[in-house]
């Protein structure tokens, strides 16, 4: 494990509670929480989802890897990655050095969150089979990346993040 850098980096598809719980872990450490899809709005002039179409999902993923390169070493508090981010060429070997949390989410309490189609426009106009492929084809990399992996299914946010805090210890000495 990297000595600099994020204590803790989530995964997981959109929905799945990576900014919720990502901000309760930051403040129970007393560290800084940073959602790297801001970053890249901010960045770029254009929410995350709007760049993919914007720009197609290869350019948008140079710029997601080139960004964490850069966020990587600095941020020193809890990192919340885009839902796509793990699947973008490089950024698996950089995550390699970082504790890393997958927030797992099945399809129907994922169709369940509040405001997740408005977020992600490319949903439309088939919300469950867009998510349900989304899954199916990002599971394995948030598995992979990951060092542990949490549900979220159904569950109160402080429930996981206990879960995710008794994980923590594992991750330092693993």
């Amino acid at each position: 494990m990297s000595a600099n850098g994020p204590v803790l980096i989530l995964v997981g598809p959109p929905g799945s509670g990576k900014s919720t719980i990502g901000r309760l872990v930051a403040e129970r450490f007393g560290v800084d929480f940073k959602d790297f899809d801001d970053d890249m709005a901010t960045e770029n002039g254009l929410a995350a989802g709007e760049l993919v179409v914007e720009l197609g999902r290869e350019r948008f993923q140079e710029l997601e890897l080139g960004l964490l390169r850069r966020v990587l070493p600095v941020h020193t508090g809890v990192l919340a990655l885009g839902g796509g981010t793990p699947t973008s060429p490089g950024v698996p070997e950089l995550l390699a050095d970082f504790p890393v949390v997958f927030l797992d989410v099945d399809l129907d309490n994922l169709l369940k969150r509040e405001g997740l189609v408005p977020l992600h426009p490319w949903l439309l106009p088939n919300p469950r089979a867009h998510l349900k492929q989304l899954l199916a084809e990002r599971r394995p990399v948030y598995t992979e990346v990951s060092d542990v992996t949490v549900s979220t299914s159904g569950r109160d946010p402080l429930d996981v993040l206990d879960d995710v805090l008794a994980a923590l210890p594992v991750l330092r000495d693993g």
